[in-house]
């Protein structure tokens, strides 16, 4: 069946899955799931554990998958993260897919979650081919503005070239950069992951496995998120964060802050 979508949003699950009443839990499970990850235990038969421990279903597992780390890992990714006032005058490398797709589902109303290293971080998942949707255009240009705004002179994209679309992609972006004299060169390329972690450029990422590996790293479509999209579905599953309400429709779009 061909894939339909025209938004990154929430699932119609999701204002169930993950309710006041069940984020209790999915704290609680948080909170051992960390803790078997900084014991050394394997992330898979930990997340098992933990999951039929607290009757999770798949989509609340990867929710959780998706937040936690061990402390060695958290306390290591802190010191390599950089502010977003160390991007004025540098040009950075961006994790195409991975901020694009997150900005896009914070956008359209989509569940973000807040992670023990801080990063926000989305359940959308292209499965090897890249759909367009409402939300693209005016993502890439929120990241435009952003990073404008920031400084930042320049940035480099790094798209999957496995992944399908992923040239359309590029066209979109470059035609974008173009318009708006932004200094971008988006390039497709095997595997980003390893580009990432062997240069030099500050890594706009929320990849677990990228931001245990680069030198330095920015919070990127979290920065973009908490100043820009005030009224997106943030979900922070630290056992000591507060509970929130959750209130959307799947089609809902926060509101957007205007650049100064």
């Amino acid at each position: 069946m061909p894939d339909k979508r025209t938004h990154r949003g929430p699932h119609p699950e999701d204002a169930k899955l993950f309710s006041p009443q069940a984020i209790g839990d999915l704290r609680l499970a948080m909170a051992d799931y960390a803790m078997l990850l900084t014991k050394g235990y394997a992330q898979k038969s930990s997340l098992k554990l933990v999951g039929d421990k607290f009757s999770l279903t798949e989509r609340q597992r990867l929710a959780l998958m998706r937040s936690a780390c061990s402390d060695g890992q958290l306390a290591s990714r802190t010191r390599r993260r950089v502010p977003i006032e160390a991007v004025a005058g540098q040009r950075i490398a961006i994790d195409g897919y991975n901020v694009l797709i997150t900005i896009e589902a914070a956008i359209s109303g989509g569940v973000i979650f807040k992670g023990r290293d801080g990063c926000y971080r989305d359940l959308a998942s292209i499965h090897g081919t890249y759909r367009k949707v409402t939300e693209t255009i005016p993502a890439v240009e929120l990241i435009g503005r952003f990073l404008k705004e920031a400084g930042a002179a320049g940035a480099l994209w790094l798209l999957d070239k496995p992944v399908s679309n992923s040239g359309r992609l590029k066209t979109l972006i470059a035609d974008l950069a173009k318009q708006n004299d932004w200094p971008w060169e988006i390039d497709l390329v095997i595997s980003p992951d390893a580009v990432l972690t062997k240069g030099d450029s500050i890594v706009a990422t929320s990849d677990s496995a990228v931001l245990d590996a680069c030198k330095k790293w920015l919070n990127l479509a979290t920065e973009i998120i908490t100043q820009k999209l005030p009224s997106a579905t943030i979900i922070d599953l630290s056992p000591d964060s507060v509970p929130l309400q959750l209130g959307y429709s799947p089609c809902s779009v926060p509101e957007i802050i205007p650049d100064t």
